[in-house]
C-alpha cells in the first residue's frame, strides 16, 4: 500500500505527452489542448518524431532531446512501446506516468469479457498480464508510478490538470469522483457541469496496473481540497488493501459507493459487497442523483444520532405520504412529549390535536413555522426535523423560509423542501445561501435523512467499543485440521454429518449428540444403547438438503421402527439419488425445546473478498423466508450483534419476553464461527442449519461443510486482517512475576481509559503533550480499534485476564505511513510498574515489530524535559533533533532496515 509519488500525478509542475504516428483522431493533440486549455501553469512538451508541433506547441524527436525533466508522462503510444519509453523516463528522474491507450485489452478482474489485440498476442505469448509485469519492472527500480491502461485519463481543476480525452472540463470543487468505467464518468462529467457541480479531482482508474482505489483512497483522504469522496466501483482486486484504505478514508470523510449489482454474479456477490461497505463506513447509493445528493447531504448537514424524524407541514396530505415514506424506509416518527404538543396546540393551531407529523394547515405563516420549531428543536427524542411547505392561498414562502433560517443555528440538523417550482425559487436560494439541505420533494429529504442516519451508524460501528466475549473459549484447532485433512486426503470436498459435528465441538459450539451407524441393523443397536425417541438422518457427502431425498426420519421409538424407516430410506434415497455416496446413518437422540427459535448461522466464500459470515431465520423454510444478513470476518461481541440486528428476526428475539433467548451465546457462536475461518483455509461454506436459540442458549441439530485445498494461510483469504495472535508473548520478570504482551483489542478500550486515568497528570502530559484526565471516547477508540494491516499496537496485562476484563499495565504502538517506510511510536507505562524494564522491553518489542514489517526508519517527539524516555531513546541508540519552529520537542529517528 503506497502513495509514493502519487503527487507527480496529480500535482504535477512540468508535463511531457509522448506518442507517435500520424492519425486524423490524435490522442496527442487532444490532451495537448485540454492541458493548455485546462490553465496549466507549467510547460507542456510534446514528444512525437512524426509532428513538428502539436496544437501550436513544439515538438521534440524523443525524450533526451526534452529540455526539462518531466514530472508526469501521458503516454498515448501502443502499451507494447510502454516498458522502453518509462526505462528512458524513469533514468531521467520522471516519478509518474500515465498509459492513454485505445487499445483493447483483457480485464483480468473477471468481470467483464474483453479482447486481446493480434499484436499484443503475437508479440507476448502470456497475454497482458506479461506486458503488465514489463511494465512494473520497469518502473519499479525509478520509483515511477503508473496510472492505467485506460483510454480517458483524470482531471484535477484546483491544479489546473486536465489529462483526459474527455472533451467537457469538470468544474473546480471540493467532491472527488473514482471511476471504473469511462463512459460513466463522461456521463458524470456531463450530469454534474449542467447542475454547477465541481470536483477535486475527477479520476478514471482504468485497469489498474501499479495505481488502485486503495492508492486513491489513501491519497485523497489527505488532500486538504476534498471533502468527500465519490465512487463509481465495477469491482476490485486488492481486497485486503481496498478495505483498509476503505476504513480509514471513511473515518475522516464521507465515502460514498455507486456499485451495479451484477446479476450475473448472483445474490451472494452483492450481499458481500453490502457487507464489505458496511464494515469500511462507506455509504452504498442506487443511482448518480443520490451519488451527488449524499455528498451535498453528508458535507453539509448536521449530524444525526438515529433514524427518527419530526416532520412539521402546512399540509396533511403531504406530511402524511411523507410518513409513509419514512416508515416504509425504515426510520422512525419521533415522538413529541405532552408538554410540547399542548404548546403546539395552543399557539400554533388552537383546538387542534398534534401529533407527530405536526400539521401546522394551509393558512400557516412564518409565524407559526417560528413557534412550532422553537418547541420541536428542544424535544429531546429527536434526530432532526424536516420541514414541508406546500404553496398556500396566500404565498408568504419566503418569509417562511427566512424564519426557519434564523434557527438553523440549532445543534439539531433542520432540512427543508419547499413544494413548487417558480414561487419558490427564492427560498431555496436562501436555503442554499445558508448551506440547509434543501429538496424539491418530500421523499427526496426523507432518501437523504435516511442515509445520514444510515451513515451514522456506520461510523458508530467504527468507533463503537465492544463489549468484552462473556466467556473465554479455546478451540481445538488440531482436531478439526486432522478431520479435514482426512477427507481431503480421501478426495471428498463435503464432510459428513458426524465429521461436521465434530469439528462444530472442537469450536466449542453445542451439538446435539450423534453417532454413527454404518447399516440399518447397526441403527437399531444405537436405539438399543440411547433409549427413547431418535432422529436417523442420511450420512453422503453428496446430499446437502437431507430433506429433499427424504433423508431425514423423526421421532423413531424403537428398533423396529428405526430398521423399517433406515430401510425406506436407503430405497427412496437411492432413487432419488442415485449417484450420491452414502456412508451409513446418524443417529439421534430426539431434542425438545419448547418455544426455542430456529436460527441458521454459516460461512459463504464471495470471488472479491473471501468468506464472509451470514446469520438469519433457520429451518426448512429460510430460503422462501429469506431473513439473511452478512458480515466480514473477523467479528466480535459487537459486530456479532449488529449482524444480527440487520435481520427482521432480530427483533423478535431482543423484545420477546415470553420466549426469551441468550443473545449474549448466538453471538458468541458467530464469533465461534468468524474463529473457524480464521484458522481452517479449506473451509468455503458451512451451513449450521437449524440451531436452536432461547434463554438456555444455542443448539445445533444440523450441519454441513463444503471444503476445498488450500495453499494459503487460512487468515490471508480475509478482507480485513484478523487479530495477530502470533505477535502474544509471556514474560518472565526477575521479580517472580509473568505477564503478557499482546497486540491491542477494542475490548482493551476501558482498560486503556483506565490506565490513563491511574497515571500521574504529568505522565500523560508528556505522552499526549498536553493536559488530559481522561481519553475521551472517540480518542480511545481510534487507539484501540486498529486496522493491523497498517498500524500496531500491543498491550501488556496478566497472563491469564481476558480482553476488556484485566487491567492494563503498558502500552506501545506504531502507525506506519502509506509507504510502509517511516512509523512514529508511542509508549505508555504504568507508574506501578517502573523500575524492573518494563519500558525498555516494549520498545525493544516495537522495534522488532517495526523491522520484521520492513519499516525503514521508526522515530518519535519527546518533550525535552521527558528526561526517562530521552535516556531511554539514547540507550536504544536513536539520533535527536531539534525543530527550530518549536525548541520544546525533540525528534528522535531510529534507523531500522
Amino acid at each position: 500500500m503506497t502513495i509514493r509519488n502519487l503527487e507527480y500525478l496529480f500535482k504535477p509542475r512540468s508535463i511531457a505527452v509522448v506518442g507517435r504516428g500520424k492519425s486524423p483522431s490524435n490522442p496527442d493533440a487532444t490532451v495537448e489542448f485540454n492541458l493548455i486549455e485546462g490553465g496549466f501553469k507549467g510547460p507542456v512538451m510534446p514528444v512525437n518524431p512524426d509532428y513538428q508541433s502539436i496544437s501550436g506547441v513544439l515538438a521534440y524527436k524523443d525524450i533526451a532531446s526534452l529540455p526539462v525533466v518531466p514530472d508526469l508522462a501521458i503516454l498515448t503510444t501502443p502499451l507494447e512501446e510502454a516498458p522502453a519509453l518509462l526505462s528512458e523516463l524513469g533514468v531521467r528522474g520522471t516519478k509518474a506516468a500515465l498509459l492513454l491507450s485505445r487499445e483493447v485489452l483483457q480485464d483480468h478482474s473477471g468481470d467483464r469479457p474483453a479482447l486481446l489485440g493480434q499484436e499484443l498476442t503475437r508479440k507476448y505469448p502470456n497475454g497482458v498480464e506479461s506486458l503488465k509485469q514489463r511494465i512494473l519492472d520497469t518502473a519499479k527500480p525509478h520509483l515511477l508510478r503508473v496510472m492505467g491502461p485506460d483510454h480517458l485519463g483524470y482531471a484535477v481543476p484546483s491544479a489546473n490538470v486536465n489529462a483526459s480525452l474527455n472533451a467537457t472540463r469538470p468544474l473546480p470543487g471540493n467532491i472527488a469522483l473514482l471511476c471504473q468505467s469511462a463512459a460513466m464518468m463522461r456521463g458524470i462529467i456531463d450530469w454534474a457541469t449542467s447542475r454547477n457541480i465541481g470536483f477535486s479531482h475527477v479520476i478514471s482508474v482504468g485497469m489498474r496496473w501499479d495505481v488502485d482505489l486503495g492508492d486513491l483512497l489513501d491519497y485523497l483522504l489527505r488532500d486538504s481540497g476534498t471533502r468527500a469522496i465519490l465512487m463509481y466501483m465495477e469491482n476490485t482486486r486488492n481486497r485486503r488493501k481496498f478495505v483498509s484504505a476503505a476504513r480509514a478514508a471513511a473515518r475522516v470523510k464521507p465515502v460514498i459507493v455507486l456499485k451495479p449489482r451484477d446479476f450475473r454474479a448472483g445474490p451472494l456477490e452483492d450481499a458481500v459487497y453490502d457487507a464489505v461497505f458496511q464494515r469500511a463506513g462507506i455509504l452504498r447509493v442506487n443511482n448518480i442523483e443520490q451519488l451527488f445528493g449524499a455528498a451535498e447531504t453528508l458535507a453539509t448537514a448536521k449530524p444525526v444520532y438515529g433514524n427518527r424524524l419530526t416532520i412539521l407541514s402546512n399540509s396533511y396530505s403531504l406530511a402524511l405520504l411523507t410518513s409513509d415514506t419514512l416508515l416504509r424506509r425504515g426510520g422512525r416518527l419521533a415522538e413529541i412529549g405532552a408538554t410540547t404538543r399542548e404548546r403546539l396546540a395552543q399557539d400554533c393551531r388552537p383546538g387542534y390535536p398534534i401529533e407527530n407529523p405536526v400539521d401546522l394547515g394551509d393558512m400557516a405563516g412564518p409565524e407559526q413555522y417560528a413557534k412550532a420549531l422553537d418547541y420541536l428543536l428542544q424535544e429531546p427524542g429527536t434526530d432532526g426535523v424536516l420541514v414541508i411547505h406546500a404553496p398556500p392561498s396566500v404565498d408568504r414562502s419566503l418569509e417562511s423560509a427566512k424564519v426557519v433560517v434564523d434557527r438553523a443555528k440549532n445543534r439539531r440538523l433542520i432540512m427543508t423542501c419547499w413544494v413548487g417550482e417558480s414561487s419558490v425559487e427564492s427560498a431555496r436560494e436562501l436555503f442554499n445561501k445558508a448551506h440547509m439541505p434543501t429538496y424539491r420533494a418530500p421523499g427526496e429529504a426523507v432518501e437523504a435523512f435516511m442515509r445520514l442516519a444510515e451513515h451514522r451508524r456506520t461510523q458508530d460501528l467504527l468507533m463503537e467499543t465492544p463489549p468484552s466475549i462473556p466467556e473465554g473459549f479455546t478451540p481445538d484447532v488440531e482436531t478439526a485440521r486432522r478431520i479435514i485433512q482426512i477427507a481431503s486426503t480421501a478426495g471428498r470436498f463435503r464432510l459428513n454429518a458426524y465429521e461436521t459435528s465434530q469439528i462444530l465441538s472442537a469450536y466449542e459450539i453445542p451439538v446435539a449428540p450423534l453417532y454413527f451407524a454404518a447399516t440399518p441393523e447397526a441403527a437399531t443397536d444405537r436405539v438399543l444403547e440411547m433409549g427413547g425417541p431418535v432422529a436417523l438422518k442420511i450420512l453422503s457427502p453428496d446430499i446437502v438438503h437431507k430433506s429433499d431425498v427424504g433423508g431425514v426420519a423423526f421421532n423413531l421409538k424403537n428398533p423396529l421402527e428405526v430398521l423399517v424407516a433406515a430401510t425406506d430410506m436407503l430405497k427412496r434415497v437411492q432413487e432419488l439419488a442415485p449417484d450420491a455416496v452414502i456412508d451409513g446413518f446418524a443417529v439421534q437422540s430426539m431434542q425438545s425445546r419448547h418455544g426455542a427459535y430456529e436460527l441458521m448461522i454459516g460461512v459463504r466464500t464471495g470471488r472479491r473478498f473471501g468468506p464472509v459470515i451470514f446469520f438469519g431465520h433457520g429451518g426448512t423454510e429460510s430460503e422462501v423466508i429469506g431473513d439473511i444478513a452478512f458480515a466480514l470476518p473477523p467479528l466480535n461481541m459487537h459486530l456479532a450483534r449488529d449482524l444480527m440486528s440487520r435481520t427482521r428476526l432480530y427483533a423478535r428475539l431482543a423484545t420477546n419476553r415470553g420466549r426469551p433467548v441468550d443473545l449474549n451465546a448466538v453471538a458468541l457462536t458467530l464469533i465461534k464461527v468468524s474463529q473457524m475461518v480464521i484458522d481452517l483455509a479449506e473451509i468455503v461454506e458451512m451451513d449450521i442449519n437449524p440451531i436452536w436459540t432461547d434463554a438456555g442458549g444455542v443448539l445445533t441439530l444440523d450441519a454441513n461443510i463444503l471444503i476445498e485445498p488450500s495453499t494459503e494461510p487460512a487468515a490471508q483469504r480475509l478482507a480485513i486482517s484478523p487479530y495477530p495472535k502470533q505477535l502474544e508473548r509471556v514474560y518472565d520478570f526477575p521479580d517472580g512475576r509473568s505477564f503478557l504482551i499482546r497486540p491491542i483489542l477494542p475490548e482493551d478500550e476501558p482498560g486503556l481509559k483506565d490506565l490513563v486515568k491511574r497515571m500521574p497528570a504529568e505522565d500523560v502530559r508528556m505522552r499526549f503533550f498536553q493536559p488530559i484526565r481522561e481519553l475521551p471516547h472517540e480518542m480511545a477508540a481510534r487507539l484501540t480499534q486498529l486496522d493491523y494491516e497498517r498500524e500496531m499496537a500491543f498491550v501488556v496485562t496478566e497472563p491469564n485476564s481476558l480482553p476488556g476484563k484485566g487491567k492494563i499495565l503498558g502500552a506501545v504502538r506504531c502507525n506506519a505511513d502509506p509507504n510502509m517506510e517511516k512509523a512514529e511510536y508511542a509508549i505508555l507505562v504504568d507508574r506501578a510498574m517502573t523500575g524492573i524494564g518494563l519500558g525498555p522491553l516494549l520498545m525493544r518489542y516495537i522495534i522488532n515489530y517495526a523491522k520484521n514489517q520492513g519499516i525503514k526508519e521508526l522515530y518519535g517527539e519527546v518533550l525535552r524535559e521527558n528526561e526517562a524516555m530521552l535516556r531511554l531513546n539514547r540507550a536504544l541508540n536513536f539520533s535527536f533533533h531539534t525543530s527550530p519552529d518549536d525548541p520544546g520537542v525533540i525528534h528522535v529517528t531510529l534507523p531500522l532496515n
